[in-house]
């Protein structure tokens, strides 16, 4: 199961083309709301950046270990501040890091790993002024993966950022069965 955090402000093309794509090539993605109000919808309903509101499969505290194959984390300025005041959000890229599960990140949201040092020497990518700490920033490159770590720099790179997720849990050859399906330039 890949876990999708949106907290209010995310950036919607960073988090909608990972979930769609993967669902596509036929992993199971839920969606799980961080830090928003209990009363709206159970706490399930987030914001994001343009004023999309997204309804959450689940809330952050709701997540479970059971079949956690990854965690995404996508951008945007305060979307990224909210993820990573989440103690939930914490619990969890820790957890993660424990157990070498896959965790993908795209425009601001690698600093959240950097602050954790969960990037310490790692290869990778962020927004321009969001790179993330200890990190070795991988100049000229768009996504990176170093290990259980995807980074991505940004909205633009959404759609290999999503390829390199898939690859990461069924291969190669499903990514480019998808970017062909998509019709995908790069």
């Amino acid at each position: 199961m890949v876990t999708v955090f949106l907290a209010n402000g995310f950036e919607e093309m960073e988090a909608l083309a990972p979930i769609d794509l993967l669902r596509r090539a036929g992993v199971q993605v839920q969606t799980a709301a961080v830090g928003t109000n209990a009363a709206i919808h159970g706490g399930k309903i987030v914001t994001g950046a343009h004023g999309v509101s997204f309804l959450c499969d689940i809330t952050a505290d709701e997540v479970s270990e059971e079949q956690m194959e990854m965690l995404v984390l996508p951008g945007g300025g305060m979307g990224t501040q909210n993820l990573d005041a989440s103690p939930v959000v914490d619990r969890w890229l820790h957890f993660a890091d424990e157990h070498n599960i896959f965790v993908g990140a795209i425009c601001a949201a690698p600093s959240i790993l950097g602050k954790r040092g969960l990037l310490d020497g790692r290869r990778a990518v962020a927004f321009p002024g969001f790179e993330p700490k200890g990190a070795v920033c991988a100049q000229g490159d768009f996504v990176v993966r170093d290990g259980c770590y995807v980074t991505a720099k940004g909205a633009g790179v959404c759609l290999a950022f999503a390829l390199e997720l898939i690859s990461c849990l069924k291969g190669a050859q499903a990514a480019q069965a998808i970017k062909d399906e998509i019709q995908c330039q790069k």
